[in-house]
């Protein structure tokens, strides 16, 4: 096949069996963790797992949480606890997390806090400092998890 064929094929649709169906995806919502604060939903259910949208330090009812990374830290991993929760899902079932911090000085309070709240449970982890995130937090993380009976 030539080269210059290969970006026209990119943009073929796929076929309906290549895509997952509406049915097959289902929304995760809870009241126990602020509602997004934009177009998207907290956790989304697919495919066998769990994809929690980022959590900043926000408290159900919308307001932030500031007074340091660890206020900060333990609001974000309560947030994302009660979303777990929601669709069924524990700490232990948590596969994957990326961390976001606007400050890499504040790894090791969020490393100590964040290994705590996992225990003896390591998930794969990526850490990247940001320039900035909404609300002025400090820190935003999010999770991929197993659901259960997957």
């Amino acid at each position: 096949m030539s080269r210059a064929l290969l970006p026209l094929l990119l943009l073929l649709p796929l076929p309906a069996s290549a895509c997952a169906s509406d049915a097959a995806m289902r929304t995760v919502a809870t009241e126990d963790a602020p509602e997004a604060i934009g177009p998207y939903s907290q956790a989304l259910a697919a495919g066998g797992f769990l994809f929690t949208s980022g959590q900043i330090a926000l408290r159900p009812d919308g307001s932030f949480a500031g007074g340091g990374i660890e206020e900060e830290t333990r609001q974000v991993l309560a947030n994302l606890a009660a979303v777990l929760e929601a669709a069924g899902c524990g700490r232990e079932d948590v596969v994957k997390c990326t961390v976001f911090l606007t400050d890499l000085e504040d790894f090791g309070a969020v490393n100590e806090l964040y290994g705590a709240w996992f225990g003896g449970h390591r998930p794969a982890r990526s850490t990247v400092q940001v320039a900035q995130l909404p609300r002025g937090a400090r820190i935003e993380i999010e999770m991929v998890a197993r659901l259960p009976g997957s």
